[in-house]
């Protein structure tokens, strides 16, 4: 058995008895002589007896069916499961109303808004719904009817979550955009789905700068002909100038002020949002969740991993182009108020994010592993300088949160639960995470989520326990993808997840599963590393070259081709001002031999000005690796895909060189 980590944090005796994940095992006790007490027990009862684990949770938690479903499955084999058939229920009514017996009353806070700008808002549970209600007048004035697609060029604001929710109760379909992204990305994602109606703002604030979205929308405009309605926000001080056939946001909302708020019924599968894949090859695929799926998915993970419920601010620090919106929003669905910031991380300074938590009082903190990281290079102490006595745990997700991370929250931010959880867009929730009944040991994620039948394989396809392998989900969830759109026959959804071992899910990432059912992530499959024979993940190695002071980003590739003789290790640089590659290059090269071995250490380091990112932050290794060995560009990555397509040029003209 391999060394047991330090334990960080260790729940308290005296709160256990209150969280919903003991008062679940005390249910299913009483309810069905389930006696389970350690939390690796329960999950295992929770992936073994799969049916009974979801019939049980949706009883225990109060899910509002308004049919109720024949059965909890038909069929067995992924993909093509079909979950609660014959039920009928809404996403929004579970926001709005709360579950069964457990009803949100009209003074009970739902949203507090904070732009960086300082502007707040807050909206109680009643205000909250008399806004959806108009809404909802208002895009059924504007002819939105169940199966319809309402789509979203606005950021992480009440303006934004008041729609969705209105489009969620009459059935509509719903998909987002952050209005940073560019024409083409958003073209590729919503031109997909044909929209009836396009929710947008007429600019936006980051870095203290004001951005005119009005030419972004003109121009959507005129590629979507299915288009019957434009609503625009006026969300920052811009001049007058008009977009064309826009009707103004506030105007429409104040026209169907009064108007009710009722919730259509629709089957369990009934596309709720499309979310969509990075787009960095060709297309973003759409994927498609259902009401149902999303609600008891989300009730899940909110409710028990994450043991939110009434009286908890939840804040997840997250674009309305990023899952964890989606994930954010459904807070609502256990009945805690839910943060929304809309602006930059980092302005006026990495302390923003910090004022905000003590300025509101935020229980649950979500932030991204980068930005952790971030804080620690810039040696914030939060704790000494913010009141955080409300906070009790912080999320990590986005990437692997490093040791170092681990002991930096621990040490500047307090005792509290450090939850770092690892899922996907694909089913958007986490396979992996915490539990308010398990410890966090460093550099760990605590357990597997329940009803999640996670486990890692190795290259035959056979299960492992304290050897990294493939990341797989063995049975089905509820949230996994209904469908993708445009994709009648299933089969580039097979294709993505799997092709590899029929009928289990691979997902795509390096993991060790531990003897105590906790995890380790070790970056992308499709990215790894592999020096002499040995798979190495690239988190453990940024989570040495990204410790230094003088470094600000990194990119590792191993540019060896399948069946062909070991190529070089490269490890291209971001250095912080002033920091210069001859001082910092002898000590990494020596620490990488000392903390990782003698096949990490790079054959080049070469410093560029920036790392290649998606639009949601993720690391371009893999499109990187393919330009490296000579594959065009134009086919090895969409520039569209890009937070910043100019970061990809040193990397093309340093293909260009090594190739010639």
């Amino acid at each position: 058995m391999a060394d047991t980590p330090e334990v960080l944090w260790r729940p308290d005796p005296n709160h256990l008895p209150d969280t919903r994940v003991e008062q679940f095992k005390r249910w299913l006790s009483e309810h069905r002589g389930l006696a389970v007490s350690r939390y690796e027990d329960l999950w295992r009862w929770s992936v073994d007896e799969l049916d009974e684990f979801w019939a049980a949770f949706g009883e225990f938690i109060g899910v509002r069916w308004r049919a109720e479903p024949r059965a909890v499955r038909e069929g067995d084999e992924m993909p093509g499961v079909r979950w609660f058939p014959g039920g009928e229920l809404n996403y929004a009514e579970h926001a709005l109303s709360g579950v069964a017996g457990a009803e949100k009353r009209d003074d009970e806070l739902a949203v507090v808004f904070h732009r960086e700008d300082g502007l707040t808002e807050q909206l109680t549970f009643g205000e909250l719904r008399a806004k959806v209600g108009a809404a909802r007048g208002m895009l059924q004035s504007l002819g939105v009817q169940r199966g319809d697609r309402v789509v979203a060029l606005a950021p992480n604001c009440p303006q934004t979550l008041v729609t969705f929710l209105a489009a969620a109760s009459l059935g509509a379909i719903w998909s987002s955009c952050s209005p940073d992204f560019g024409v083409r990305a958003v073209a590729d994602r919503f031109t997909q789905i044909e929209p009836k109606v396009m929710l947008a703002v007429n600019g936006y604030l980051y870095n203290g700068k004001k951005f005119d979205v009005r030419p972004t929308v003109r121009e959507l405009a005129g590629q979507m002909p299915s288009l019957q309605g434009i609503l625009l926000i006026d969300y920052v001080e811009l001049d007058q100038a008009q977009t064309a056939g826009a009707v103004d946001f506030d105007t429409a909302m104040a026209e169907h002020e009064g108007a009710p708020l009722e919730f259509e019924p629709v089957p369990f599968d009934h596309p709720l949002w499309v979310l969509y894949s990075s787009g960095t090859t060709g297309l973003p695929k759409g994927i498609v969740q259902g009401h149902g799926g999303i609600v008891v998915e989300h009730l899940k993970q909110l409710a028990m991993s994450l043991d939110l419920g009434p009286g908890e601010r939840f804040f997840w620090f997250t674009t309305t182009g990023w899952m964890m919106w989606n994930l954010l929003i459904s807070g609502l669905l256990v009945g805690s108020a839910v943060v929304l910031f809309d602006g930059s991380p980092g302005h006026p300074d990495l302390n923003t994010l910090w004022r905000l938590a003590a300025q509101h009082r935020i229980t649950y903190f979500g932030v991204s592993a980068p930005y952790v990281q971030s804080c620690l290079k810039a040696k914030l102490r939060p704790a000494a300088e913010h009141d955080l006595s409300a906070m009790r745990a912080i999320g990590s997700t986005g990437a692997p949160l490093s040791v170092d991370g681990f002991r930096w929250i621990m040490d500047e931010v307090g005792p509290v639960q450090i939850c770092s959880v690892s899922g996907g867009t694909d089913v958007c929730t986490a396979f992996l995470g915490s539990s308010p009944d398990v410890p966090v040991w460093l550099g760990e994620l605590s357990c597997r989520a329940l009803g999640a039948a996670v486990a890692a394989y190795d290259e035959h396809g056979k299960e492992i326990v304290e050897q990294v392998g493939e990341l797989v989900v063995t049975k089905p969830m509820p949230s996994m993808p209904v469908m993708f759109w445009n994709d009648p026959d299933g089969s580039r959804l097979r294709a993505a997840y799997f092709e590899d071992f029929p009928g289990v899910w691979r997902h795509g990432d390096w993991v060790r599963i531990t003897e105590r059912g906790s995890a380790v992530i070790y970056g992308r499959s499709d990215s790894t590393l592999n020096r002499g024979g040995v798979r190495m993940g690239t988190a453990e190695f940024y989570r040495v070259v990204e410790s230094f002071d003088a470094i600000h980003d990194s990119l590792v590739i191993d540019t060896t081709r399948i069946g062909d003789e070991e190529g070089e290790l490269l490890c291209f640089l971001v250095l912080a001002p002033g920091s210069s590659l001859a001082d910092v290059e002898p000590e990494l090269r020596s620490r990488l031999r000392s903390e990782l071995s003698p096949r990490h250490v790079p054959d080049r380091f070469i410093e560029v000005p920036a790392i290649p990112r998606t639009l949601n932050g993720k690391k371009c290794e893999v499109p990187v690796k393919k330009i490296l060995s000579g594959v065009d560009p134009k086919k090895a990555i969409s520039v569209d895909a890009l937070s910043d397509p100019g970061a990809l040029r040193p990397f093309v003209e340093f293909a260009g060189t090594a190739n010639s």
